[in-house]
């Protein structure tokens, strides 16, 4: 079931909510860019585990307003809304890469809602002491990074250029399209069902336009809006090894800087493949506490 639930200040926000009614809500966050498309697979193995899933579109993308300068911190109190709408206290949540900030936000400042939180394949802050962000990115990231630096309107036309290519993207085309953003355990995933998701998924957050992917991208590189040292609500990072879009690196620095911080670091997993391999393990983690 896809829905609007309205959030602060009134902004729509397109939900699509699957699983049993009766469910803890497992709050997803989707990638960059992204938008509010259930993932069969990942529906079906959160409600074998008595999980409601939930992807929301976060403002900007397809059926979500826009909410013009959002950091990261924003996403909580939509995320507030959404579980209100719900009629849940309680929820899991996890990002997987962009989303990965945004499951970290929630879990930093909504501490009595977030149970558990988990960021998969994402990314360090923009301005991490001791970590070179850009070292080991993939030339497509790399110049994306370098369009933000460059300002506004640099990041646009980048956008859009990439948007001409991407709208009408098939399951078949889209490791293609990565080029050397993904490495050999991303493209051995890169088939079948998960490529055809990802590829409706990229249409669909970049069919009416790309400001939800330049607001995500100015997002990164602004500082977050909460503190990752004070987090109290228990985090496993998870990342792989040969990840050229989010770097081994970003995953080792957020175990370094979030308190307690549970390890999941991954050989021979790339960026997209560690999410399709442990999808099942991921949850169980979740719910173990």
């Amino acid at each position: 079931m896809t829905t609007t639930v309205r959030g602060p200040g009134g902004r729509a926000l397109e939900v699509a909510v699957s699983g049993p009614a009766d469910g803890v809500p497992l709050i997803t966050h989707h990638g960059t860019p992204g938008a509010a498309v259930p993932y069969a697979p990942a529906v079906e193995a959160a409600a074998e585990r008595g999980l409601r899933h939930v992807v929301y579109s976060r403002p900007g993308y397809a059926g979500s307003d826009r909410d013009e300068g959002r950091d990261v911190a924003g996403c909580a109190a939509d995320v507030a809304a959404i579980l209100d709408a719900l009629d849940a206290q309680r929820c899991y949540t996890y990002g997987e890469s962009g989303g990965g900030p945004h499951a970290l936000a929630c879990a930093a400042l909504l501490p009595d809602r977030v149970v558990k939180a988990a960021t998969i394949a994402g990314v360090a802050p923009w301005d991490a002491e001791g970590l070179d962000w850009l070292a080991g990115m993939g030339e497509g990231n790399q110049t994306e990074f370098a369009a933000i630096q460059a300002g506004p309107d640099a990041l646009r036309q980048f956008l859009e250029q990439a948007r001409a290519s991407l709208a009408a993207l098939t399951g078949e085309q889209v490791a293609a399209s990565l080029g050397d953003l993904i490495g050999e355990a991303d493209r051995a995933a890169l088939t079948g069902a998960f490529a055809d998701h990802l590829a409706t998924t990229i249409g669909a957050a970049v069919g009416a336009g790309t400001d939800g992917w330049f607001d995500d991208d100015m997002a990164f590189v602004r500082p977050w809006g909460f503190d990752l040292s004070a987090m109290s609500v228990p985090v496993t990072v998870w990342q792989g090894d040969d990840d050229r879009m989010v770097p081994f690196a970003h995953g080792e620095w957020l175990v370094e800087h979030i308190p307690g911080a549970r390890a999941a670091l991954r050989p021979n997993e790339g960026h997209l493949s560690i999410s399709e391999a442990a999808r099942g393990e991921i949850l169980d983690d979740l719910l173990a506490g």
